[in-house]
């Protein structure tokens, strides 16, 4: 239940700040996800995790590593917020798993 308040309340400071700022939603709308994409790979990859602080900047380096693989291989899920969110959520999976994989084995496990 947390979860969809914090999207729902994200989303509506988005708006908000879009309109004011005058910065296109498009651009805000991928970082958010991408934040939110670290906190299901926090939940995915099983462990310590690396604290939200962690889990947002892991989502947002996830988002682009996810972007650039999924444009490497030639996939496209679309621009709309599922596959945002999807596409996040596998870089920052493979991120982890990474970080895991090359890091100390202790650390966030």
């Amino acid at each position: 239940m947390g979860v969809i308040v914090f999207i729902i309340m994200a989303l509506l400071a988005l708006w908000l700040l879009s309109g004011l700022l005058g910065v296109a939603f498009t651009l805000l709308l991928p970082l958010l996800l991408w934040m939110l994409a670290g906190m299901f790979a926090g939940r995915i990859m099983r462990g310590r995790g690396y604290g939200p602080l962690g889990d947002i900047i892991l989502g947002l380096f996830g988002g682009v590593v996810g972007s650039w693989l999924f444009g490497l291989l030639g996939i496209h899920l679309g621009g709309g917020i599922i596959g945002g969110l999807i596409v996040g959520t596998i870089g920052a999976v493979i991120l982890v798993y990474l970080i895991r994989l090359v890091g100390n084995s202790q650390f966030a496990a």
